[in-house]
């Protein structure tokens, strides 16, 4: 080490969490030889990753979630697990354990974190109330729940206080666990700390989707129990109660400063160690980090700035400059299934900030910018149901957008965001404060050549992962600057292309993403990788979306098989192939969305759009659709959405070929086909093109002699026009075409590209594409047209499987006590499916819902 006041050799660190591990990683970088670091914790374990600690309930074991051990096993470094410091000697620099043990210190590194907090009610401390904080409670929750659900021979049901992201990480360990599960939060939203009002309903509607029901404006009054002390239900202020078998407190934390009050060190009013922008408390030989360290006023249960914070201290000890920015607040939620971020000033706080908006109600989407007054600087976001963007977004904070704020918040196939070079200075991975500048010395220095290595090299997205696709990006822009090979891998936990991922589950035959990721990959997956094997899986296995492993991998509306709408209910598309309904179908569904109270819409698809679903209503929708013989229309899926057409020659006196037969044929045929992104067709009867045929993914246009194929049009913000594929085929001509066509688009397509850019990037252009589907160039067409028949074959309507199988119908309930009806204390207004509490008149009064009437409890 350097420091010109003598480098201190005994370095004692009291805490072995996160921030402690990652001190000692940083410390031994920078010292020399001779320090040494005790590391004493009191928990009887190595250091491990207690951010993923709900990838236990996914199957990771406590030895998935250890730390890289490299630095603990370095020979400058004692771990002494399982004791626990009691005293704090100033005047002889050492401290004392539980055990008796004595230690002496130069420097004394406090990282002894924080704890959870309860509500202070009656039953706080019943059998089965836990808190989510430790690897320790996680598996006394596992232990209580298996022994509770097999004494009571029934399923269980959960309640989370506490709507912040550990308690929506806490109430899907406890969905993992196959608790029906309520989350209870005392505010009007949800992570109301990160999130506007906006952004926390369209969270609590995504939440809800995963079937997790959601509670706000409750504060708990008494924690019910019964004779032997076990928990039974919750009572809140007004009154009301829920029954839960087991409740986890997630209302906060508090810092771990009882060491340093006995110690007598500056502490805050409100809890943490005082320290200064070094992280030095009171006493210069004493220094302070992570959780329990109180800087500016505030003490932040977050690893990102305890990270920050280690590499200070670190420094510091090691006679470099280095000092305490302050506190990045950062957050993305890790729940699988559920996006969400918030970064920079989020709320507008900022004199004359703005707000630059974009709400999807269809995709349940709600992303925010505030930027300065003259819309040029970036402050923060919020970004709900779509998060794709935050690696990119929060490195940009303090800078100027260089565009229009819009083109960072438009969905894929919209205005394509700036793809410009971030600065040096930018921020990639706040866990760690590794900036851009420092991931291209890693290219350019220290020969990384992938995400993994500058990882590896840099921690860079070693913590939550959120910004790796950003490491990705800036890596290959530095690639290529060096004329090196840019790598296409999915993810970071598969070095192949969705293309070479699709041939490796194809040539394996596996069916599951468990056992493609073993073999073919390494982790547990993240929001990349699994809903795009998902489709894969889909192709090959033709397994239902919601059949084993496949439910845990699915976007939001796969989740539910319907599309997700503003205000939390949900739209049912029935199919009606190439926009044809019989008179009886047009009844069937008017007396449904009368019986429902449905908004209904004519789809730019020529389909019935009925808005205003709720969750519970969904099965019995389906049943009677279903029974009339509607099935799913895919409007939710990456697949075929519908199949658009012209009257034809059926009714037209310009039709010259039956386009609404050919349309039927063609929706039929590739129904339920799961793709990298959504496929739509369009049948014309002739020239003048009424089907808009070539906006499509592949458009059919009907001539005198034939039909005239088009090929990689696509609608939305940058519509593309399909380009001329083949001329003057028969049917049989055409459907082998198409066949041809789509499944080698499924094959070899990018995840999420649509097929305009695809057929632009296809090797050959047009033409080379041409040779594959006509000429067979790659004496695969045999191949494509077995996989295209085998999907014909075994094509089954996902509506009617779910309501043949009880275990998938347990998901479509709103509320962990409900059965196939609401809670009738609210009342269901017919205004596009907004919700209010009944007025007292109202709960006089019978409701209809799903054609049975309902008495209104008072």
């Amino acid at each position: 080490m350097n420091q010109t006041e003598g480098a201190p050799s005994e370095i004692v660190v009291v805490g072995a969490g996160m921030v402690a591990h990652r001190f000692v990683e940083s410390l031994l970088s920078g010292a020399d030889g001779s320090v040494r670091v005790t590391v004493i914790g009191d928990e009887n374990r190595a250091p491990y990753d207690r951010v993923g600690l709900t990838r236990y309930f996914s199957g990771a074991t406590p030895d998935d979630l250890v730390l890289d051990d490299a630095a603990l096993a370095d020979d400058r470094v004692t771990l002494i697990p399982g004791d626990r410091v009691v005293h704090v000697d100033r005047a002889n620099n050492c401290v004392a354990t539980q055990s008796g043990a004595t230690y002496v210190y130069d420097r004394l590194v406090l990282a002894t974190g924080s704890y959870a907090a309860r509500v202070e009610v009656a039953g706080a401390d019943s059998s089965g109330c836990f808190v989510y904080r430790t690897l320790s409670d996680v598996q006394g929750m596992q232990r209580f729940v298996n022994q509770r659900r097999e004494r009571l021979a029934r399923p269980l049901r959960g309640a989370v206080i506490g709507g912040g992201l550990l308690g929506l990480e806490a109430a899907g360990a406890l969905q993992g666990l196959d608790v029906e599960c309520t989350v209870v939060q005392s505010s009007d939203r949800l992570m109301s700390a990160q999130l506007d009002f906006a952004g926390g309903a369209m969270l609590g509607r995504l939440i809800e989707s995963r079937g997790i029901a959601v509670r706000t404006n409750a504060r708990t009054s008494q924690i019910s129990t019964d004779a032997l002390d076990f928990v039974t239900g919750l009572k809140f202020e007004d009154g009301s109660l829920i029954a839960a078998d087991i409740v986890v407190f997630t209302v906060g934390v508090r810092p771990r400063d009882e060491l340093a009050r006995n110690s007598a060190l500056a502490v805050h009013d409100r809890g943490g160690v005082l320290i200064d922008d070094r992280c030095v408390t009171s006493d210069p030989q004493i220094l302070a980090i992570g959780e329990v360290a109180n800087f500016g006023g505030k003490a932040v249960g977050l690893v990102a700035p305890g990270y920050a914070m280690a590499e200070v201290a670190a420094a510091r000890i090691c006679g470099r400059e280095a000092t305490f920015p302050g506190f990045d607040e950062s957050a993305k939620l890790k729940l699988s299934g559920v996006d969400v971020a918030s970064f920079g000033d989020a709320m507008a706080r900022t004199p004359n900030a703005l707000d630059v908006v974009y709400s999807d109600p269809v995709a349940g989407v709600y992303k925010k910018l505030v930027v300065s007054d003259d819309a040029q600087t970036l402050l923060g976001g919020i970004l709900v149901g779509d998060a794709s963007a935050y690696g990119t977004l929060r490195p940009l904070v303090g800078t100027l957008l260089g565009a229009d704020p819009a083109a960072f918040l438009l969905p894929e196939g919209g205005i394509e965001a700036p793809g410009g070079e971030l600065p040096d200075e930018a921020v990639i991975c706040s866990c760690s404060n590794v900036t851009a500048g420092r991931i291209r010395s890693a290219v350019h220095d220290e020969g990384c050549r992938d995400a993994a290595a500058v990882k590896g090299c840099t921690k860079a997205g070693a913590t939550c992962g959120s910004c790796i696709l950003t490491v990705k990006k800036v890596v290959g822009q530095e690639l290529t600057k060096l004329g090196e090979t840019v790598s296409n891998a999915l993810c970071e936990h598969f070095t192949l292309s969705r293309r070479q991922l699709f041939d490796a589950v194809r040539v394996s035959g596996l069916t599951t993403f468990s056992s493609v990721i073993a073999r073919f990959g390494t982790g547990r997956g993240c929001d990349i990788c699994k809903p795009a094997l998902a489709s894969i899986l889909s192709v090959l296995v033709g397994a239902h979306v919601l059949d084993g492993e496949n439910a845990s991998l699915q976007d939001t509306n796969d989740h539910v098989m319907a599309n997700m709408q503003k205000d939390g209910t949900y739209s049912v598309v029935p199919r009606m192939p190439g926009g044809e309904v019989t008179p009886d179908g047009l009844v069937v569904i008017g007396t449904i969305a009368r019986d429902f109270g449905l908004y209904t819409k004519i789809t730019g698809g020529q389909r019935i759009d009925m808005f205003g679903a709720r969750l519970e209503q969904l099965p019995l929708i389906w049943q009677r659709l279903v029974d009339e013989g509607f099935e799913s229309g895919h409007a939710y899926g990456k697949s075929l959405r519908t199949v658009k057409s012209c009257v034809g020659s059926t009714w037209c006196r310009y039709g010259v070929l039956d386009s609404v037969g050919m349309a039927v044929k063609l929706e039929l045929r590739y129904r339920g086909l799961r793709a990298p992104h959504k496929l739509k067709v369009g049948v014309s009867g002739c020239a003048r093109e009424c089907a808009e045929a070539r906006s499509k993914d592949v458009g059919v246009i009907a001539t005198e002699t034939g039909w005239n194929m088009y090929v990689g049009g696509n609608g939305g913000f940058s519509p593309r026009h399909a380009q001329l594929f083949a001329s003057d085929l028969d049917d049989e001509a055409l459907i082998q075409a198409i066949d041809r066509f789509f499944m080698f688009y499924i094959r070899t397509a990018d995840r999420l590209q649509r097929t305009a850019p695809w057929c632009e990037e296809m090797e050959g252009g047009i033409e080379g594409l041409k040779r594959v589907i006509f000429e067979d160039s790659l004496g695969i067409c045999a191949d494509l047209d077995t996989a295209m028949a085998r999907h014909v074959a075994n094509y089954e309507d996902e509506w009617a499987a779910t309501l043949r199988d009880p275990e998938k119908l347990r998901r479509f309930h709103s509320f962990v006590n409900a059965a196939d009806t609401p809670d009738p204390s609210l009342a269901y207004v017919a205004q596009r499916g907004q919700v209010r509490p009944a007025t007292p008149e109202e709960k006089r009064e019978r409701v209809l819902i799903a054609g049975t009437t309902l008495e209104v409890r008072q």
